[in-house]
């Protein structure tokens, strides 16, 4: 008997959902059919891929060497039916890119413009997030990451650029030196971020610093930041841009920014499109995303 390459989803399913009644309503497969399928396959590579036990079931070591290539075989499967098809079309179709929230929503967002009018027909799929999206099974086509990656069978990554950090305030503490900074209220991530670059450099400068507000994201640290209830250390095209008071002369951290594609993005036309757009970005704001000042413009 040979291995059906259409049982290949069928046991994808099961491992993700550990049962056949889960997998099979997935799958619009009914049970009998679903342990069938996994008898014929089991049957064909000579092998067992799962074992049964009172919580569902579960890939035995072979079925997890299986399943790390069905995985890649499916994500290449839906690539090539999703590219084909939208390569017909010229440079259109979806496009996901996923990133941390202030990348988007403080900065990236305000040049997306210019690319969708060159390109109608692109629609960018925004997965805000910094979770590690598989590019193997295709939840992601493009990453942007504050710090270089674990490999991915499917990844190509490039550093693109740095941001830079400095600290911020609102105006009451404008003429706070730096001297000063240590007994400053500060605003600060949750313990759950504590080994973060920022939260590092904070226990440093301010090792028995007072947290009034401990936040989980950029955005609200800035919003805490502008009611003045502490300094906060901020990306700097975020603090130069909502109004806030910068107390460093230089930059205090310096993080790079990569980005992360798919193994595929430098064939299709729209993922080409989209990576010359984010490299295009990245050089042109090169200066004001390390937080330096932005050079005046030449005269006529």
């Amino acid at each position: 008997m040979s291995f059906d390459w259409n049982d290949i989803p069928l046991l994808i399913a099961l491992a993700r959902d550990g049962s056949m009644s889960a997998a099979g309503r997935a799958l619009g497969i009914d049970p009998s059919t679903m342990s069938r399928r996994l008898a014929a396959a089991e049957t064909a590579l000579q092998t067992r891929l799962f074992i049964r036990d009172n919580a569902g079931y579960h890939p035995t070591e072979a079925g997890l060497v299986f399943l790390s290539y069905a995985e890649r075989v499916s994500g290449d499967v839906k690539s090539m039916l999703l590219d084909t098809c939208s390569e017909a079309e010229g440079i259109s179709g979806a496009v996901r890119i996923t990133s941390i929230d202030f990348l988007f929503s403080h900065w990236l967002v305000d040049h997306m413009p210019a690319l969708l009018e060159q390109y109608p027909r692109l629609q960018l799929q925004l997965l805000v997030g910094n979770q590690a999206l598989s590019f193997t099974r295709r939840e992601a086509d493009f990453a942007l990451r504050l710090a270089r990656p674990q490999d991915d069978a499917a990844l190509v990554m490039r550093k693109v650029g740095d941001i830079g950090f400095a600290v911020y305030g609102a105006e009451r503490f404008a003429n706070i030196a730096r001297e000063q900074w240590a007994e400053q209220p500060w605003l600060a991530y949750g313990e759950e971020l504590a080994e973060m670059a920022e939260m590092r450099w904070l226990r440093e400068i301010a090792p028995h610093a007072h947290y009034p507000i401990r936040v989980s994201s950029v955005s609200t640290l800035v919003h805490a930041c502008q009611t003045g209830v502490g300094l906060a250390l901020l990306p700097c095209i975020l603090g130069e841009r909502n109004g806030l008071r910068r107390l460093s002369a230089e930059v205090e951290v310096l993080r790079e920014v990569w980005l992360l594609s798919h193994r595929d993005a430098g064939k299709i036309g729209r993922y080409q499109a989209v990576s010359n757009w984010l490299k295009q970005v990245f050089e042109q704001e090169a200066a004001p995303l390390r937080g330096e000042p932005r050079q005046p413009a030449p005269p006529i």
